[in-house]
Order: C-alpha cells, then sequence, then structure tokens
C-alpha cells in the first residue's frame, strides 16, 4: 500500500534581498517600476487593494500556493515568515471560498509581514481594515477555506500572469502590484534613480504649463505622420 502523499511541499527561502535593495523600493510607485522594466512587471488589474488607506507596501516575497477552498500553504508561510516579507498566495483565482480572513491578517500583521497578494478572495473586510495591513486580492467571499492542503511553500508560483519566486521584490499601491525578479533587482534600482529624477523634472514642466511632449511636434511634421482626407 502506498503512503499517503505529503499534504505540504516547501522550499524553505534561501535568497532574500538585502535591506538596502528594499529600501531602494520605498515610495516607488509601481508605475515607474514597471516603466524599469519596459513597461511589464504588473500582475493583472483584477488584483487590487482591499482598503486604499492601507495599500502601500514593498518587501520579499514569501510564496506559496493554496488549493482553491484551502489555506494551508498560507499557515506554513506564515510560519516561515520574517519582518518585511511579502506573503504572495496563488490560489488559482478562486472566487468562491476566501483564502484567508481578519484573524489570519492580524496574525501576519503580529508577524511583522509587510503584506499580503492574492489573486483569490478574503473575508472579513471590516475585521481586516483596523490591523492596516495591505491586502491585495480578486474580491470578497464570506465562505471559509479548510486546513487540509495541498499547498506549497516557497516554490514558484504563477498569479496574475507573473510568475513570482521567494526573494522577488513585491511592491505595491493603488495602482496595483509589480513585481521585481532577484536577478533584476540592482539593474531596476540603477534605472528607478534616474527616472524617478527625470520624472521629477517632466512633472515641474506640466506643472509650469507645458502642453505638449517635445517629440511631438517634430512627429507631426515629418514623413512619419500621414494626413489623409
Amino acid at each position: 500500500m502506498l503512503d499517503d502523499p505529503p499534504i505540504l511541499k516547501v522550499r524553505k527561502p534561501v535568497r532574500r534581498p538585502t535591506e538596502k535593495q528594499i529600501k531602494a523600493f520605498a515610495g516607488a510607485n509601481t508605475s515607474n517600476v514597471a516603466d524599469c522594466m519596459d513597461g511589464r512587471g504588473a500582475m493583472h488589474h483584477s488584483i487590487k487593494p482591499l482598503q486604499m488607506n492601507s495599500s502601500t507596501f514593498c518587501g520579499p516575497a514569501l510564496t506559496c500556493f493554496a488549493y482553491p477552498a484551502d489555506n494551508l500553504a498560507v499557515m506554513g508561510a506564515l510560519h516561515l515568515s520574517e519582518p518585511g516579507d511579502v506573503i504572495v498566495c496563488a490560489n488559482d483565482a478562486f472566487e468562491t471560498t476566501a483564502v484567508i480572513g481578519d484573524l489570519v491578517c492580524g496574525m501576519m500583521k503580529n508577524k511583522g509581514v509587510a503584506g499580503f497578494v492574492t489573486d483569490g478572495m478574503v473575508r472579513d473586510q471590516k475585521g481586516i481594515e483596523p490591523w492596516l495591513l495591505p491586502v491585495f486580492c480578486r474580491g470578497v467571499n464570506p465562505n471559509s477555506p479548510a486546513k487540509t492542503g495541498p499547498g506549497s511553500v516557497g516554490l514558484p508560483v504563477h498569479i496574475g500572469g507573473i510568475t513570482v519566486e521567494t526573494g522577488d521584490v513585491i511592491i505595491g499601491d493603488i495602482d496595483g502590484v509589480a513585481v521585481v525578479p532577484s536577478s533584476r533587482i540592482d539593474e531596476v534600482i540603477t534605472k528607478l534613480e534616474s527616472l524617478t529624477a527625470a520624472e521629477a523634472v517632466f512633472e515641474e514642466r506640466v506643472k509650469s504649463g507645458m502642453a505638449e511632449p517635445d517629440y511631438i511636434e517634430e512627429l507631426m511634421s515629418s514623413s512619419k505622420t500621414l494626413y489623409v482626407t
């Protein structure tokens, strides 16, 4: 007789961005981060902040996959989490049952988790609010999950059109969630510094009355533009 398979598969985190790397993304908006990755890197727009008053965060990803209608993997991720981690839970975009509620959010806050991101649902919205934990999800459903598995922690997950690995940097704000792969962290930080400075100059020009970008007049009068009747 075959033994029952394990209900939880775990790969303990082996890489983690440095504090200096994480701080480089503090205050950065997701749009600028995406611009530094060729205009990509953001999760699907359906993954939104649950509450606008607690929607900004950044930190290293701790991934988990929770089988639909179950949250055992989230409990495993919570157990392994370190202060500042962002728990990223793939749930196969399941809509019929919540993956967490207010008490789990409270425990995450108590452990120092910086944010929770899922392509599933949550519940107890009123109870989550006082914890001021950034929660990004696809919606709210009162149905409760089981804790029987199967699931995984620390393995790559696919969520919101993006593959996320533990150790990637996750940035969230009112626009959505951006993911910086661990292999590109330093590259994106360098680009972000330049982009932020350039954006500040551009913003001041717009505030001072700039009505069109510099390039458009030349383009509109060049052979690259065809006027038709």
